[in-house]
């Protein structure tokens, strides 16, 4: 056997087994552990290691594509100074993700320019680090996005797809009105994902003037118990 055959086998078997940081970083992990005169499980073991952080780290990113943030945001960055009636710690509680976990759902109501989406995006964000499959999108949007897929009779689908989020981001509701089909399929999604999954709204408009967007009571108010929760 040459001297090559066993690194062009390794190499190979790293392949199959799809460590590709293994692959990457065994000769210079190899070189420095044996500087440092380390036994080959500790090696071993740093090998490892380094394979799973990449992996976290590779998954973590994989989530935040899916989730399809128009920005990627974190709570660090947030300055709660600035909107002193936002909670800190309940935010920063809610950065656990326990609450998604128990399935519960939240609202942060407020004008524009109260850092909403921008709370909404840290959680998301947190969610994502957390291994939680997260969906972002405004209530426009996905208002539109479903009646398109009604019209393609891909509905169906569509709605699973949406009802399968660990958490589900609803974006600016109330920003511009609802047709009756829109609010109605709106409210049927959150109906689907009630204690499946969390729905996180943001909206610009008080509770009691969610009417104006989905022009009926009976579903305004069908759809604030569906959505209580956590308030911000």
């Amino acid at each position: 056997m040459s001297d090559q055959a066993p690194e062009i086998l390794l190499a190979h078997h790293l392949k199959a087994l799809k460590l590709p940081t293994c692959l990457r970083e065994h000769h210079k992990l190899a070189r420095q552990c044996a500087a440092e005169g380390v036994d080959h499980i500790r090696f071993l073991a740093r090998l490892v290691e380094m394979e799973m952080i990449d992996r976290e780290r590779r998954m973590v990113e994989r989530r935040i594509k899916a989730a399809r943030f128009p920005a990627v945001k974190s709570l660090d960055s947030f300055d709660f100074a600035a909107i002193p009636r936002l909670n800190k710690m309940q935010v920063l509680e809610m950065a656990r993700c326990e609450w998604i976990e128990r399935r519960e759902n939240a609202i942060a109501l407020g004008p524009s320019g109260t850092g909403k989406t921008h709370v909404a995006l840290g959680l998301g964000l947190a969610a994502c680090q957390k291994g939680l499959s997260v969906g972002f999108t405004t209530a426009a949007a996905l208002v539109s996005e479903m009646m398109e897929a009604r019209d393609e009779r891909r509905l169906l689908r569509f709605q699973k797809q949406m009802a399968g989020y660990k958490l589900l981001i609803i974006d600016e509701l109330g920003f511009v009105p609802l047709s009756k089909t829109g609010a109605e399929l709106l409210f049927e999604l959150i109906s689907q994902r009630y204690e499946r999954g969390s729905t996180f709204i943001t909206s610009n408009l008080p509770f009691d003037e969610w009417t104006e967007t989905f022009g009926s009571e009976r579903l305004t108010g069908a759809l604030g118990r569906r959505a209580a929760g956590t308030r911000l």
